[in-house]
């Protein structure tokens, strides 16, 4: 399939055209170049290094057919096509069309070696062979192998689909919009409940999760064809959203504790019901139209890397400084150093022992090295399998004594994917020396300390950005970005400090194992594997656990 050298190919090759025909609509290089990968990449892809643009175009055809397999369109068979006007001609087209690219092609020689089996795919945006009723010159006329001609048909599908989503007035789509109007180009709608599972399915992935994958490959090449060079085993992260609220700028003013913000302008029996996170005193915000709402605004905010929607209390906004602005806050640079727990030469920490402040470092442990969403996604899978949290024979997991080990898994399943997430991290004291230019050395007890899950909540607030982290507006991103092959978290502070907080890895959905989602396709429980009171690999844990009353706060955090 097409990787970075072919879509640095493709965009070379065809960004003029492209660029000029998607002015003025949300349409994007990046999302027809996906399409083009996603539709008949296998192809060009091949043909590219061995023959002229011109011919490569003429062999862009696919998706053979000769009898009814469930295909609903025109035509569904071979006698069906040659029953219309001028459907010899079309047949033998078709025909001589898969002949011609199976002699480049060693996958579709065998459908070639059937005299029956023709092509119902043209163009390198796959225009299907149902349009030939409607206008027959345009596929017997070779056409589609003009790509101005291709691009042309591509785009005004898209626009079509772009109606029927209630999309045709926007000027910028997101990542995952732009994979949702794909599977409408694709398969002609698009159901909000079934995310990116829709489309043709290829035994392990469905086209909308395939195209997203493209999308975001295409991002990591520029416009002019040159590759960012990404690290082996990150996954880059989307930028942060810009702000789309333009009501007045407001300041939050507590005086103890935090300022709720809320998914509905309400509070529900249940209070926690609807909370989507918690602003401390003085954070900025803006109102997104100035309407109140039983007593709430609708707001945006920044906060730690992600940028915040939903409804607070007008009670306790007070307006913001002249001059304020709701920004982006610049990436926290790295100051400080990760603190490790000493180890002694030789030793080596293992899962089957005890639990203890030490990183494991067995022979062979698994790794994240891969440089595409799939092998990211695989990588992850297999530590999560090494680390089987529910083995009991790990007994560095297993609780026992009043004692839960979600954050021991945290870490490990972080240090194993190259995030840093402490085991320990540096005293109060110890900062305040490092604050003096002094350097400090790590003693356990004296200047690190064990941290626990109310402590790992505390550590990705304050320090988090500096290493990377930064936080998931909500559940879909969380999901969205872990199916990338991201490290993504959900943690929760609790209201008693002595007690335990919680804190889950959320893990790339894979195969059956899915993230729960409403009929409007919002994630509503992540694909999650942790440690506590009870042990699991992947599950969807209790319902909005995050949310439980015994919680101060929580946040959703994810990590390149």
């Amino acid at each position: 399939m097409p990787d970075v050298a072919a879509i640095s190919w493709f965009k070379q090759q065809f960004r003029q055209p492209i660029e000029q025909a998607v002015q003025g609509t949300p349409l994007s290089l990046d999302l027809l170049t996906a399409i083009a990968c996603q539709e008949t990449g296998y192809i060009w892809n091949r043909l590219r290094k061995q023959l002229p643009v011109a011919r490569v175009l003429q062999l862009c055809v696919g998706d053979t057919l000769d009898a009814s397999a469930g295909r609903r369109a025109f035509p569904q068979t071979k006698a069906d096509l040659l029953s219309k006007p001028r459907g010899q001609a079309m047949f033998d087209l078709a025909r001589q069309a898969l002949v011609e690219m199976a002699e480049h092609i060693p996958d579709y020689r065998k459908a070639a070696s059937n005299p029956n089996k023709f092509c119902h795919g043209f163009g390198i945006f796959q225009y299907d062979l149902q349009f030939f009723l409607h206008e027959p010159d345009y596929f017997l006329q070779r056409r589609y192998a003009e790509f101005d001609a291709a691009l042309g048909k591509a785009v005004g599908e898209l626009q079509v689909k772009l109606r029927k989503l209630g999309w045709a007035g926007r000027s910028s789509l997101s990542d995952y919009e732009m994979a949702a109007l794909g599977i409408a180009y694709n398969r002609g709608s698009f159901t909000p409940s079934k995310g990116l599972k829709q489309g043709y399915f290829d035994g392990s992935r469905y086209y909308g999760e395939a195209l997203f994958d493209f999308i975001r490959l295409c991002h990591s090449v520029a416009p002019d064809g040159q590759a960012t060079a990404a690290e082996p085993g990150l996954a880059p992260l989307p930028a942060v959203a810009a702000p789309s609220a333009a009501g007045k700028l407001f300041e939050v003013q507590v005086s103890s504790g935090m300022l709720n913000l809320r998914g509905t302008p309400e509070i529900p029996a249940r209070p926690s019901a609807n909370l989507r996170g918690t602003l401390p005193d003085g954070q900025l915000v803006q109102a997104l139209d100035g309407r109140k709402q039983n007593g709430f605004l609708e707001i945006q905010t920044y906060r730690n890397g992600a940028l915040l929607q939903g409804f607070v209390a007008t009670q306790y906004l007070k307006p913001a400084a002249a001059g304020s602005a709701l920004t982006a806050a610049e990436p926290v640079m790295r100051t400080l150093p990760a603190a490790h727990m000493p180890r002694k030469a030789g030793t080596v920490t293992r899962r089957s022992e005890a639990a203890n402040a030490h990183s494991l470092n067995e022979k062979q442990q698994p790794g994240r090295q891969g440089s595409s969403a799939e092998q990211r996604r695989a990588e992850l899978a297999a530590i999560i399998d090494w680390l089987a949290v529910d083995d009991p024979a790990h007994l560095r997991y297993q609780p026992g004594g009043g004692r839960t080990y979600c954050n021991l898994y945290a870490h490990d399943y972080c240090h194993l994917a190259g995030a840093y997430l402490p085991r320990v991290w540096w005293s109060a004291a110890a900062l305040l020396r490092m604050g003096r230019g002094e350097t400090v050395a790590a003693h356990y007890g004296q200047t690190i300390e064990e941290q626990r899950a109310n402590d790992l909540f505390r550590w990705l607030r304050d320090f988090g950005q500096g290493f990377a982290w930064r936080r998931a507006a909500d559940l879909d991103e969380l999901q969205l970005e872990a199916n990338q092959g991201a490290i993504a978290l959900i943690v929760a502070r609790r209201k008693v400090d002595g007690l335990s907080g919680h804190i889950v890895v959320v893990a790339p959905e894979v195969g059956e194992l899915r993230a729960r989602r409403n009929r409007t396709g919002q994630v509503t429980a992540p694909l999650q594997s942790q440690a506590g009171a009870r042990n699991f690999r992947y599950g969807s844990g209790k319902p909005d656990w995050w949310r439980g009353e015994q919680f101060a706060e929580f946040a959703f955090w994810l990590h390149p």
